[in-house]
């Protein structure tokens, strides 16, 4: 979500690409000139201001909104130190899971044997790393890109197929809200980066549940993992069996 001063940042950004002076701002609000630019200058400003200001320009506040999020540069890929910190240390590992998901900070001191001072800490360590912004109070704004995603060969997927995937796989999955499925087949390559975008866009939509969900009291929301895959691949066992 955006910051009250990302959005003041914003609106200047809209004055000036409308050639709107602060004088000719100051006569649309009823203001004085000096005071509108004491305003942007020191970047304080309510955000029913910021509402008044945006009828001026005639400008949707989801507009200004969007324009922020463009305006910011978000993390597509870490690097492989930045991955191998996170592995490193499991609790600030697992405090960056919980982030992912959105949780705060008194969800994961709640539900996990963390302190408070290991969680700032953890959090802290996760602002250096460049996953998330971290704001007074223990808040935070996460710096993921929609499309970003942990490194094909990178530590945290080595740490994933070494040890979570054996452990998510060990389920049995027979639950009514739980399924596990094994299709096989041969198809051709454009057909198989058809089904690959669709399912891209079905992870997308889980987090997008995931987000809308939030609004749900937390007795009525459960933890669930989806795990998405596709590649060419035959068993080894099977592989081994093959006339070359």
């Amino acid at each position: 979500m955006a910051s009250t001063t990302d959005l003041i940042d914003a609106l200047k950004r809209e004055l000036k690409t409308n050639n709107v002076t602060y004088a000719e701002l100051a006569k649309k609000i009823d203001m004085s000139e000096s005071s509108v630019k004491r305003m942007f200058s020191h970047r304080e400003m309510t955000l029913s201001r910021i509402d008044e200001i945006c009828r001026a320009l005639k400008l949707d506040f989801a507009d200004l909104a969007r324009a922020v999020a463009d305006a910011q540069v978000l993390v597509q890929e870490l690097t492989h130190e930045q991955e191998k910190a996170l592995v490193d240390n499991k609790l600030t590992l697992l405090v960056g899971i919980c982030c992912l998901s959105q949780w705060t900070f008194e969800q994961i001191v709640a539900a996990y044997k963390i302190t408070e001072p290991e969680c700032i800490k953890a959090l802290t360590q996760l602002d250096r790393l460049g996953l998330l912004e971290l704001k007074p109070l223990n808040r935070y704004r996460m710096k993921l890109a929609k499309t970003f995603r942990w490194r094909p060969e990178g530590p945290i997927m080595q740490f994933f197929r070494k040890h979570v995937l054996p452990d998510y796989y060990a389920g049995s999955f027979a639950a009514q809200d739980e399924t596990l499925m094994l299709v096989h087949g041969s198809i051709g390559k454009e057909a198989a980066i058809n089904i690959q975008e669709k399912l891209q866009r079905l992870g997308h939509e889980f987090a997008q549940q995931h987000l809308a969900d939030q609004r749900l009291p937390a007795s009525q929301r459960e933890g669930y993992t989806l795990v998405l895959a596709m590649r060419e691949w035959e068993f080894s066992a099977f592989k081994a069996l093959r006339k070359r």
